[in-house]
């Protein structure tokens, strides 16, 4: 197997294990690092975000997140549907849409403020 070049967004957090837990409910596998209990990795079929403690983040004024490009968002909605998210505030989940740009994606914003878009090219 040859080595890829990759990115991985590291995200601040108030709380490694409730944003473990928020995470694991959305399919990640992971947990806190084994060396820094201040630190997690999680992991959901390719997809690698970190977090590190940071405990005086202020949700509301957050500006984190990242991008993940899927092969089935419409399966990671599902997921994300399962936690019964409001649709405004912090937390929350955005509709999922099929997107001008040539994209079908939705929005997802942790309990620290994190965006997380999540989305699948769509057939040209």
């Amino acid at each position: 197997m040859s080595a890829i070049d990759l990115a991985i967004p590291i995200l601040p957090c108030r709380s490694i294990l409730d944003t473990v837990n928020f995470y694991k409910r959305l399919g990640f596998e992971g947990g806190p690092h084994g060396f820094n209990s201040d630190y997690a990795i999680m992991t959901r079929q390719g997809v690698e975000i970190h977090f590190f403690k940071h405990a005086s983040l202020r949700p509301c004024d957050s500006f984190s997140g990242c991008y993940i490009r899927v092969a089935e968002v419409d399966h990671f909605y599902s997921a994300c549907l399962r936690l019964g998210l409001p649709s405004a505030g912090i937390p929350r989940l955005d509709k999922l849409e099929d997107k001008a740009w040539g994209l079908r994606e939705f929005a997802i914003v942790d309990a620290d403020g994190n965006l997380i878009r999540v989305g699948q090219i769509l057939a040209v």
